[in-house]
C-alpha cells in the first residue's frame, strides 16, 4: 500500500481534511538519523520547512535481517504503518504512516519502531516526515 492509499485510509474520507497527495508532490520536511537528538530538537530544528498540525507521513528507516521483514512489517501494519514501495526484498525496510506530527507521539513512534526492529535483531536508523511544500 502506497502513500496516498495510507493517507486515504488515515482520514477516511480521501484527501479533504488537510493536503492531497492526488495533486501534491510532498517533500521532506523533517529528519533525524541521530540517535541523541530528540524529536522536539528535530522540529525545531525544522521550524522554516515543517508546518504544525498538518498532517506529515512520518517514515521510520530500519535495517532489519531479511528473515524478519515480513514479520516485522505485519508486526507495523497493527499499528497503521504500511511499507514503502513494493514488498522489500532486502534488509533495509521504509515503514510509513500518516498522521499529526508533533514532539510526543514523534517520540513515541520513534521508541515504538526502535523496539520493534530491536526485538527482531535489527536497527532504527532514523526518521523522517513528508508533507505538502510551502508556497
Amino acid at each position: 500500500m502506497g502513500w496516498r492509499s495510507a493517507w486515504q485510509r488515515w482520514t477516511g474520507r480521501g484527501a479533504s481534511a488537510g493536503w492531497d497527495p492526488e495533486q501534491v508532490d510532498p517533500v521532506v520536511v523533517v529528519s533525524s538519523f541521530d540517535d541523541a537528538e530528540s524529536c522536539s530538537a528535530a522540529l525545531e530544528r525544522a521550524a522554516e520547512s515543517w508546518t504544525p498540525g498538518i498532517p506529515a507521513l512520518l517514515r521510520h528507516h530500519l535495517r532489519i535481517p531479511a528473515e524478519h521483514v515480513e514479520t516485522v512489517t505485519a508486526l507495523a501494519a497493527q499499528d497503521g504503518y504500511s511499507p514503502a514501495g513494493t514488498a522489500p526484498a532486502t534488509a533495509d525496510l521504509l515503514l510509513q504512516r500518516m498522521q499529526i506530527l508533533d514532539a510526543l507521539h514523534c517520540s513515541q513512534e520513534r521508541s515504538r519502531m526502535a523496539s520493534l526492529a530491536q526485538r527482531h535483531d535489527g536497527t532504527a536508523l532514523g526518521w523522517d516526515a513528508l508533507q505538502p511544500p510551502r508556497t
